[in-house]
C-alpha cells in the first residue's frame, strides 16, 4: 500500500479549516496530520509532524501567508499549495517559493466547497507532493546573466507552454529577453480570472509589453499575449499576412483549457518553420504532440531540463518523444533563444 501525503492544513477560518480537514481525508492518498489557524500554529506542526505538503491561506490574522513562506522557505523549503480568492498576491506567494495555487470557491454553499476540496485541492497536493524546491533567481540576476546579440535569424513568433510552477518559470524567461524579439504567444494552466492578473504583473516585471489575449490580436515584435483561464483554447491562424489570435470555447484536452498542445499544433499549422516552442516546467503531458508537431514542420524546440523544473512532467514526455531539440536549464533558456534567432 502507498504512504499517505501528510498534509498540514493552515487556515484562519474555523469553519472553513474543518471543511478541508474533513473532506481531504476522504481521499485514500492524503492525510491531514495537523490544522493551525495561523502561522505560528504553522511552524510548530511543521516541527512536530513533519508534513509532506502545506495548503497556505493568504489573508490571516498576525502575520499572512506570504511573509510566513518568505520566513519558512529559507530555513524549511517544503512544497506549499495556496489557497486563494481572486488576487495578484498569490503570485507574491509564488515568487516566495509556493509551488502553486487554487482559487477560492466563490459560493458559499456548503456542497460546491465540499466539491472543489475533493476534487481540485487533492490533486494540486498530489502533484505539489513530487515538486523540486529550487530557489528563485531575482530580476537583477537574470539579467546579468545575459549577453544579448540582436536577433537577425527568420523567427516571426514563439510560443511557450507551461503549467506547474510556470508563472515563475515564465517571468524568469520572459525577463531574459528585450523588445526587440519575435511576437510571444503563452500558455500558462491558471484559473479563470487570474490570468490578467498575471499577464499584468509580468507587463511590469519585464521589458515586453504582455497582456491577455483576445480574439483577433496580432501577434507582434515585443509583444506577449497570454491565453486567458477558463473555458477557451488558444490558437494562432495566418490572416492578411499577419499571425492572429482566435479564443474557441471547447472541451477541455488533455485536461486542461487552454491547452498547451491546441497551441503548439496551431503554430506548427500555419507558422512552420517560421515559430519557436518552448516547454516549460508542469505536471502530465500536454504540449509534448504538438511541440513534435512543430518541429516536424521545421520550427526549433527547447525544453526545460530536469534539474531546474519544479515537476518535471510536460517537458520529460516532450524529450522522451522527441520533440525537444534543445533542453536547457531554466537559467539558459532566454540565451537559447536569442542563440536560435541568430542563427
Amino acid at each position: 500500500m502507498l504512504r499517505k501525503i501528510r498534509v498540514l492544513v493552515v487556515e484562519d477560518s474555523l469553519v472553513f479549516r474543518e471543511l478541508l480537514v474533513q473532506n481531504l481525508n476522504k481521499d485514500e492518498g492524503i492525510e491531514v496530520v495537523a490544522a493551525a489557524r495561523d502561522p505560528f500554529e504553522a511552524r510548530d506542526m511543521i516541527l512536530k509532524y513533519q508534513p509532506d505538503v502545506m495548503t497556505l491561506d493568504i489573508e490571516m490574522p498576525r502575520m499572512d501567508g506570504i511573509e510566513f513562506l518568505q520566513k519558512l522557505m529559507p530555513q524549511y523549503p517544503m512544497p506549499v499549495v495556496m489557497i486563494s480568492s481572486l488576487s495578484d498576491r498569490v503570485f507574491d506567494a509564488m515568487n516566495a517559493g509556493a509551488v502553486d495555487f487554487v482559487a477560492k470557491p466563490t459560493s458559499t454553499e456548503r456542497r460546491a466547497i465540499e466539491e472543489f476540496i475533493r476534487t481540485e485541492l487533492p490533486v494540486k497536493i498530489k502533484i505539489a507532493s513530487i515538486a523540486k524546491i529550487h530557489r528563485r533567481r531575482t530580476h537583477a540576476e537574470v539579467v546579468n546573466a545575459l549577453h544579448i546579440q540582436k536577433p537577425t535569424g527568420k523567427c516571426d513568433l514563439i510560443a511557450i507552454g507551461a503549467s506547474t510552477g510556470g508563472t515563475e518559470a515564465t517571468i524568469d524567461v520572459l525577463q531574459g529577453l528585450h523588445k526587440d524579439v519575435p511576437g510571444i504567444v503563452v500558455v500558462q494552466h491558471m484559473p479563470a480570472g487570474f490570468t490578467e492578473l498575471y499577464a499584468s504583473r509580468l507587463n511590469e516585471r519585464c521589458e515586453l509589453e504582455v497582456r491577455e489575449a483576445k480574439s483577433g490580436d496580432i501577434v507582434r515584435p515585443g509583444l506577449v499575449l497570454l491565453a486567458p483561464g477558463g473555458d477557451q483554447h488558444m490558437e494562432l491562424i495566418r490572416q492578411d499576412n499577419m499571425y492572429k489570435i482566435v479564443l474557441k470555447k471547447a472541451p477541455k484536452v488533455n485536461g486542461h483549457c487552454p491547452s498547451v498542445d491546441v497551441l503548439f499544433s496551431s503554430v506548427a499549422k500555419h507558422a512552420k518553420e517560421n515559430a519557436m516552442g518552448v516547454i516549460l516546467t508542469g505536471m502530465g503531458g500536454d504540449g509534448a504532440k504538438g511541440l513534435l508537431e512543430m518541429r516536424k514542420n521545421g520550427s526549433h524546440t527547447i525544453g526545460q531540463d530536469e534539474t531546474t523544473c519544479i515537476v518535471y512532467g510536460m517537458p520529460k514526455v516532450a524529450y522522451e518523444i522527441g520533440a525537444v531539440e534543445y533542453q536547457e536549464k531554466l537559467p539558459d533558456i532566454a540565451k537559447r533563444i536569442y542563440n536560435v534567432l541568430n542563427k
